[in-house]
């Protein structure tokens, strides 16, 4: 760049270099569209999380800014969605309704290009995915705050999809209305929702009737209707019904984060640094579970995270939900798996995926 260049030559440099950039953009979309095509003859999937996370990681470490890395991130995101879009018409089914936090999770994972399903249950959304209706789908597991989201847990017992990659979200609850903040009568809350923010309600909005909705978007959708009625909601969710956004970073914990899970059919490969999650039941005898457990010390791998689950068949009985480090394929993940597998009843691999904690 010249220095002392006035606006009209600052301009004139912009307009050339945008005319580069599309060009570029195209003739890295015909690259994409290539492999894309190579890819379906071969039946491989056409989403690859673990390129997805090599490109990312490369333009991060070649970035010089002023961009930033995250602003980077996103607009190689819809970069990305856009290619998507066109090697083949691709749909994604989300625990719904349109405008929720599995919503925005769904977008902040696969851009604004491609085609968006709510769904009504968990259920619908591993339905979806089995049977073809959807290429991937997207549900919530844990929050930070109010712990593991049982059902979808309770959904891998049956089902045969994989984990193929999983999405951690910070969330960051709004206080909307279309009226002022001292005008607020009723409130509209998800019970979750109101879980995660209740010490600021009561201290911020202690007059307002408090009412339990189905879903944040469900709240965005009553507030809208009325100037005296306020709701507890997201930003997406504001947007979509038209809701103005009276304060920002509603919430009691500000560490408030939610883990959401990529459903598909294919995992792929290892990056360096996966996750793998498995599901696994044992006998009901002392020390089982110590038993079970015991390969992954002698492996020294770490785990991250071990949840119970009534099996739903026999009383009394459990299956254990694990997260570990490292990817099925790794050495010692394999090694580890191999060993606990004659310690336990039934044992799955749910899916290695690249962990972005």
């Amino acid at each position: 760049m010249k220095p002392d260049m006035n606006i009209p030559e600052h301009r004139k440099a912009i307009d050339g270099l945008d005319s580069e950039i599309v060009r570029l953009l195209n003739e890295r979309t015909e690259h994409v569209l290539k492999i894309g095509e190579i890819k379906l003859k071969q039946g491989e999937e056409i989403y690859a999380p673990h390129r997805e996370r090599a490109v990312l990681q490369r333009i991060c470490k070649t970035n010089e800014g002023p961009i930033t890395n995250d602003s980077l991130k996103a607009i190689y995101r819809e970069i990305m969605s856009s290619a998507l879009s066109l090697e083949k018409t691709m749909t994604i089914a989300y625990f719904g309704p349109e405008a929720t936090y599995t919503h925005q999770a769904a977008i902040l994972k696969f851009g604004a290009s491609l085609r968006y399903a709510p769904k009504k249950t968990i259920s619908d959304v591993f339905l979806d995915v089995s049977r073809n209706n959807a290429d991937y789908g997207v549900v919530p597991v844990e929050n930070s705050t109010e712990g593991i989201v049982t059902h979808t847990l309770d959904m891998f017992v049956e089902s045969d999809l994989k984990i193929v990659a999983q999405i951690v979200m910070p969330i960051q609850h709004c206080l909307i209305s279309n009226g002022t903040r001292q005008g607020i009568q009723k409130l509209y809350v998800h019970p979750q929702t109101l879980a995660q923010c209740r010490n600021w309600v009561q201290s911020n909005l202690p007059n307002a009737e408090l009412i339990e909705t189905s879903s944040n978007a469900r709240s965005a959708e009553f507030a809208a209707q009325d100037k005296t009625s306020a709701a507890i909601a997201g930003s997406l969710a504001a947007e979509r019904y038209k809701v103005q956004i009276l304060e920002t970073d509603v919430h009691d914990n500000a560490a408030n984060v939610t883990r959401f899970l990529v459903l598909g059919r294919q995992c792929g490969p290892a990056t360096g640094l996966d996750r793998t999650s498995i599901m696994f039941s044992i006998a009901d005898q002392v020390g089982a579970l110590h038993r079970a457990l015991a390969p992954f010390r002698k492996f020294k791998l770490n785990m991250t995270k071990i949840e119970s689950r009534p099996s739903k068949r026999k009383a009394w009985e459990y299956f254990f939900f694990v997260d570990c480090d490292g990817h099925m394929n790794d050495k010692k993940v394999a090694q580890a798996l191999e060993q606990l597998s004659p310690a336990c009843n039934f044992l799955k691999v749910l899916g290695s995926y690249p962990n972005t904690d």
